[in-house]
């Protein structure tokens, strides 16, 4: 699609989905502070259950221009995955046989656009664009395009950077795409192929890092999925990485969301032993942890080298309790958390032509549904049925 023939279409896209009424509700009682939070329980089931409709919230809980859940969280950050589709097959993530969603289930273009103009009407300042794959969506560039017309402080794209080289990054940016996060998981080409069971090495990524600087994106993040016995001797590599490169470079706790369901506690690498073995290298300095809530402990170089270390230890440092973000998956659900095991499904919502307000109230019941915390660590704790390219990152 040429550029001018894209631009048209966003803004006709922008002039169909012109709000049709408003989705703040005026006269509407604040959440009273006194209201008991809603207790879920955490391992309710083995596998996810789908609901058309949550239990409606409280009056309390319809806050002017707020998502609020019954822990008193307030919702600013979504992650809206427009593709379940992906051209990898990490071993943490998807098996080789994973069988995606057929077409009609997913959303279509504009309803995705919907759900975000309306989310970002009741509050929510930051959006990241998620998969599967966003790239192998074909109308990123239209969802770009729109997202970046919306009032938001944020808006990311995490990729695996494979496709880069063939998108229009210097548009992206134009348009209000901020940050790219990227993945990798090795800097050792035989690992890679292994981990992502393709044919491509570190230098996708480091090609990916280099395009999307020149396009104008600063920082630059990379994310790394640590595993004990796949990749924790690597740590203080990615570090040199980082320097090298003048990256954030991200290091993940592994977490149970894995098609195959081996997960288990002894693969975790911990924060602590994460710090430790960069230690053996480079000392690191704490950097502001001002953002409550950032999911990530942020370092810089003692020594001054470009760079920055980020952890982001869901297992062990759990940052559940000030979390602020809702999740839409590709196929219209909305999940609460990332280890929610009840989802509720938007799009009958949507597709019997249902009002700003309908969508608004529909988010704000499913918000009110969020769990105080993902349960990890609980005796009984079930993983999701939902593998993380199924869910969105």
């Amino acid at each position: 699609m040429s550029n001018g023939r894209s631009r048209r279409s966003v803004e006709g896209l922008k002039s169909r989905l012109t709000t049709s009424g408003s989705a703040t509700e005026k006269g509407i009682i604040p959440l009273n502070p006194q209201d008991p939070p809603l207790i879920l329980p955490l391992t309710v089931i083995a596998g996810d259950q789908t609901e058309s409709a949550p239990p409606p919230a409280p009056v309390g809980a319809m806050s002017v221009g707020e998502l609020r859940d019954s822990h008193h969280r307030v919702i600013r950050d979504l992650r809206l995955s427009i593709t379940d589709r992906c051209n990898y097959r990490c071993t943490y993530c998807m098996d080789p046989d994973f069988r995606y969603m057929p077409k009609k289930e997913l959303l279509s273009l504009e309803e995705y656009l919907t759900l975000a103009r309306v989310c970002v009407s009741l509050g929510v300042e930051k959006i990241r664009i998620t998969g599967g794959e966003p790239t192998m969506y074909p109308q990123l560039n239209e969802v770009i395009e729109y997202l970046g017309s919306l009032p938001l402080r944020d808006l990311a794209l995490t990729t695996n950077g494979s496709l880069l080289d063939k998108k229009p990054l210097r548009r992206w940016h134009a348009a209000g795409l901020k940050r790219i996060t990227l993945s990798l998981d090795s800097l050792q080409p035989d690992r890679v192929k292994a981990i992502t069971r393709t044919n491509t090495g570190p230098e996708t990524v480091i090609r990916a890092i280099e395009i999307a600087r020149e396009a104008g994106f600063d920082p630059i993040k990379v994310n790394a999925v640590i595993m004990r016995n796949v990749n924790e001797d690597e740590i203080a590599d990615f570090a040199d990485f980082a320097r090298e490169h003048d990256i954030d470079m991200r290091f993940i706790e592994f977490m149970p969301l894995d098609s195959s369901r081996t997960w288990d506690r002894s693969k975790v690498v911990t924060a602590d032993e994460m710090l430790e073995k960069i230690s053996t290298r480079h000392e690191l300095v704490p950097l502001d942890q001002s953002d409550p809530h950032s999911t990530s402990l942020n370092y810089t170089f003692a020594d001054g080298a470009p760079g920055r270390i980020g952890i982001i230890a869901p297992v062990t440092r759990v940052f559940c309790g000030a979390c602020s973000r809702l999740r839409i998956t590709a196929d219209g659900k909305v999940r609460p958390c990332l280890f929610s095991h009840k989802e509720w499904d938007i799009r009958p919502v949507l597709r019997s032509g249902g009002s700003d307000e309908d969508i608004a109230a529909f988010l704000r019941d499913a918000t009110w549904t969020k769990q105080k915390g993902h349960g990890i660590s609980e005796a009984g704790f079930v993983q999701p049925e939902r593998t993380m390219s199924a869910i969105g990152g």
